[in-house]
């Protein structure tokens, strides 16, 4: 059963902007250590259109748990964006794992399952989730 759906928008300029702000920790407080490294290791040898696509999908996950949750609202406290990991099997299919308070949010929504859905053209960077109990 669909408990939630989130789907969320980045352009890929403005995110560029955010990563090169000097002395911004954005970027290690946002993106585990795995997740740079995928992005990094891309064939383009650009990481920022699948960091972008990256951040997408963690407010979209966000999203489909607010859903969840609702009539209940996401609780504010919810601002670690590295505990929503994305992952990418042998075919560089993505997933999401969840951690720490993301994790117990979606338990406690009775959330079972996120799917993901990625793209990245040109400026934009688009991702697509959905939350299953």
């Amino acid at each position: 059963m669909i408990a939630g759906v989130g789907v969320d928008v980045v352009m890929v300029p403005d995110f560029v902007a955010l990563l090169r702000e000097p002395g911004s920790a954005f970027e290690a407080r946002t993106f585990t250590a795995a997740e740079r490294a995928t992005a990094r290791s891309r064939p383009s040898g650009d990481p920022s259109p699948h960091l972008a696509a990256r951040y997408a999908a963690k407010e979209a996950a966000l999203k489909a748990l607010s859903q969840a949750l609702a009539p209940a609202p996401l609780p504010a406290e919810l601002t670690d964006l590295a505990e929503i990991e994305v992952l990418c099997d042998d075919d560089r299919r993505p997933s999401l794992a969840l951690h720490g308070r993301v994790r117990a949010l979606a338990e406690r929504a009775g959330v079972a399952r996120l799917h993901l859905s990625l793209s990245h053209e040109g400026a934009v960077a688009t991702a697509f989730v959905v939350a299953e109990r």
